[in-house]
């Protein structure tokens, strides 16, 4: 039985160079993942969204926010980092 996780990087639209990195590394971390048996969907959302802002609190961007949970906010995780969270979080 697979597992399905969704990554959400938040950030400013249009991306900036920062947060058009984590997308990058994102899809190839779920690339991975998928090999492993955990599929995955990417999602882009805008951080000046209000509702965005609201569910998830985050001020500063890029953040990366794994099944609705922030994990990284600031700055760019590694797709090394994406693919632990993917595989760590239930």
């Amino acid at each position: 039985m697979s597992k399905t996780m969704k990554i959400e990087v938040i950030g400013p639209e249009p991306a900036c160079a920062r947060c058009k990195s984590v997308m990058e590394n994102a899809e190839k971390a779920g690339a991975r993942a998928k090999e492993k048996g955990i599929e995955v969907t990417v999602e882009k959302l805008n951080i000046l969204s209000r509702e965005v802002v609201k569910r998830y609190g985050v001020l500063v961007s890029p953040a990366l926010a794994v099944n609705g949970v922030v994990k990284a906010m600031g700055r760019v995780p590694s797709k090394e980092e994406i693919e632990r969270l993917l595989t760590q979080t239930k």
